[in-house]
C-alpha cells in the first residue's frame, strides 16, 4: 500500500501545499523572504535540498540565492523545525489511521503487508502502536535505533529471510519527524519528534557530497521497486497525487511488467493526466474517484448500484476515494487468509455498482 499527503490531510494534518504555507508564514520577515527566494519554481523538499547544497558548497562570505553557507544552514534548521511543529498529532491517532492500523494488525496474507508512505508525520506509527500491531520500520534499537540495511533488503520468502511475515513493514520513503543524524553521522530513529535545535532527517539531499546520507533513502526506494515487482501483488494507492516522477516511473513500469498484479489508485479529486494516460493502456492499473473511474483501460462515470451499499456508495458517489472511508472499509473486511495475489476489495469488479462492460456511462 502506498500512502501520500492526502492521508495526512484526511486525518487533519496539512497537505503539501498547506504545509508549505504554514512553514513560510511561521518564519520572521527576512527568513520568510529568503525561503521564498529558494522556493521559486521549487517544492518544499527541493528547497531543502537547495539549502543543504548551499551550506556545503559555498565558502566564506560568498552567497547563492542571497544566502551564505551559515545562513542556509540556519534556515534549513528553521524550516525543519517548522515542519515538525506543523505535523504534530498530539499523541492520539485520528480514526482513519486507527482503522488502517486495525486492518493491518489482523490482516493474514501469505506475504508480508507493506505500507509505503512519503509522509513525515507519525500518524501510522502512533496508530499501529495503539492497535498493538507488530511492525518493522527498518530500525533496530530502543534509545537510538539504527537503520538496518540488510533487514530492509531481505526479500520476502527468501531462504535468508530473517523477518517473520506477520511483521507489518512500514517504509517511510522521505524520512520522518523522529529520524536524526547522530554525532557519528549515522541515521537513527528516536522515540519522539526531534527536539528543538536538531534537524530532522526528513528528506535526502540529492547532492553527491552527501552520498552516504542518501543510502538509507536509496535502500527504501529500492525496497519499493522490488515489492512492486513481486508477482500477483495487490497495490492500493491512497492520498498520493502522482506528483513524484521517480515514484510514478516505478509504479507505471511495474504495472506494465506485472500483468497479473493489480494496482488500484483512489483519487479524492480529479484524475491526474499522467495517471489517466497510463491507466488507459494498462488494464491492471485501475483508477477510481467519487464520480468516475478507469477500469480495464475504459474511462467512464459511475452508475449507482441497484442495491444499497452504504459502506461504499452514497448520494455523492463512490466513497472509498476518501482515505477515512477506505480505511474504515478495510477495518470491516473479513480477517481471513486471502492468499498471495488475491484481494479483499470489490473495486476491481462489479461489487461497487460499476460494470466495466456496460454499467458505466461514457465519459
Amino acid at each position: 500500500m502506498l500512502l501520500g499527503a492526502g492521508v495526512g490531510k484526511a486525518c487533519g494534518l496539512p497537505d503539501v501545499t498547506g504545509l508549505q504555507t504554514e512553514v513560510v508564514q511561521g518564519l520572521c520577515d527576512h527568513r520568510r523572504e529568503a525561503l521564498e527566494r529558494v522556493l521559486k519554481d521549487r517544492t518544499l523538499e527541493q528547497a531543502l535540498s537547495r539549502l543543504r547544497r548551499i551550506a556545503a558548497l559555498v565558502e566564506g562570505d560568498d552567497t547563492v540565492d542571497g544566502l551564505t553557507a551559515s545562513a542556509a544552514k540556519d534556515l534549513d534548521g528553521l524550516v525543519c523545525r517548522a515542519i515538525v511543529n506543523a505535523l504534530q498529532i498530539g499523541g492520539v491517532a485520528p480514526s482513519g489511521a486507527r482503522c488502517l492500523a486495525a486492518w493491518a494488525a489482523r490482516a493474514n496474507y501469505s506475504m508480508p503487508l507493506e505500507l509505503f508512505t512519503v509522509n513525515y508525520d507519525l500518524l501510522l506509527e502512533t496508530a499501529l502502536e495503539q492497535a498493538r500491531a507488530t511492525y518493522f520500520d527498518g530500525f533496530v534499537g530502543n534509545i537510538e535505533a539504527r537503520f538496518q540495511t540488510e533487514l530492509v533488503e531481505a526479500a520476502p520468502g527468501a531462504d535468508r529471510e530473517t523477518m517473520p511475515p506477520f511483521l507489518i513493514r512500514l517504509w517511510k520513503l522521505h524520512g520522518s519527524l523522529n529520524w536524526k543524524w547522530n554525532d557519528d553521522d549515522e541515521l537513527v530513529r528516536i522515540g519522539s519528534p526531534v527536539p528543538e535545535g536538531l534537524v530532522a532527517a526528513i528528506y535526502p539531499s540529492d547532492a553527491k557530497y552527501e552520498e552516504s546520507r542518501r543510502i538509507p533513502f536509496v535502500v527504501l526506494q529500492d525496497r519499493l521497486r522490488r515489492s512492486l515487482n513481486e508477482p500477483e501483488t495487490l497495490v492500493l494507492i491512497s492520498g498520493y497525487s502522482f506528483g513524484d516522477d521517480h515514484l510514478n516511473e516505478m509504479l507505471f513500469d511495474s504495472a506494465l511488467r506485472r500483468e497479473r498484479s493489480e494496482y488500484v489508485a483512489f483519487c479524492f479529486s480529479e484524475i491526474p493526466d499522467r495517471l489517466a494516460e497510463r491507466a488507459s493502456v494498462s488494464p491492471n492499473l485501475q483508477v477510481v474517484t467519487q464520480r468516475e473511474a478507469i477500469l480495464g483501460g475504459i474511462r467512464g462515470k459511475w452508475q449507482a448500484p441497484g442495491e444499497e451499499t452504504p459502506f461504499m456508495w452514497d448520494a455523492d458517489g463512490f466513497k472509498l476515494c476518501d482515505f477515512n472511508e477506505l480505511a474504515g472499509y478495510l477495518a470491516r473486511s473479513p480477517a481471513r487468509d486471502y492468499g498471495h495475489g488475491s484481494t479483499p476489495l470489490g473495486v476491481t469488479g462489479g461489487a461497487t455498482g460499476a460494470d466495466t462492460s456496460d454499467g458505466m456511462e461514457p465519459a
